[in-house]
């Protein structure tokens, strides 16, 4: 016991907290992998100097076509975390995938105030072509052959919100054939 505290010298109780990268369970059963995205540190002045604050953005996903992103603000980084993953587990979308490339079914813009995500499908063995942000979203949804560009705001908030938009908004063929009252075959 006494090794294990030296171990964890300086990063809070981690008792019950599990693997941060593997998010445990939640009341279904299903297995969520989650990323930290980004963490900020906000400064308040007060009479006594500065008083520190953190928020976190987390991203929680099944590799398996579920994702979901949480922002979480506490006074420890530890808190944040939990707050925000706990925050990500609730706003889960899920994204269609095509079976044989693991990709995106079509093109898709996502946006969000002054951001914008393009997303690409790509063919097997091109991989995730993205930034840090958007590649954290696009691997715990499972996507593992995408292309895509940040186009206009950088701010690593409104990137992560227009790609979970462009990711709310594609649609399987099956769901268009569906919508339309057509067989799969007569629109492809």
């Amino acid at each position: 016991m006494e090794n294990n505290r030296e171990n964890n010298r300086g990063r809070g109780n981690d008792r019950d907290r599990g693997n941060r990268r593997d998010g445990g369970s939640d009341a279904d059963g299903n297995q969520y992998e989650e990323k930290v995205l980004y963490i900020n540190r906000v400064a308040k002045v007060v009479k006594g100097g500065r008083r520190f604050s953190f928020s976190a953005l987390v991203v929680a996903g099944d590799r398996n076509g579920q994702v979901g992103i949480g922002l979480g603000k506490a006074n420890e980084v530890p808190e944040a975390i939990k707050k925000a993953s706990k925050q990500a587990k609730k706003n889960m979308i899920r994204v269609p995938i095509t079976s044989d490339a693991k990709s995106i079914p079509h093109d898709v813009i996502g946006k969000f105030c002054s951001g914008r995500v393009l997303l690409k499908p790509a063919v097997e063995g091109t991989g995730v072509i993205a930034s840090a942000t958007v590649r954290g979203i696009l691997e715990a949804a499972g996507l593992q052959n995408v292309r895509t560009k940040t186009l206009r705001s950088r701010n690593p908030h409104n990137v992560v919100k227009a790609t979970m938009d462009g990711l709310k908004n594609l649609r399987d063929f099956e769901r268009i054939a569906k919508n339309r009252d057509k067989q799969l075959a007569e629109i492809l």
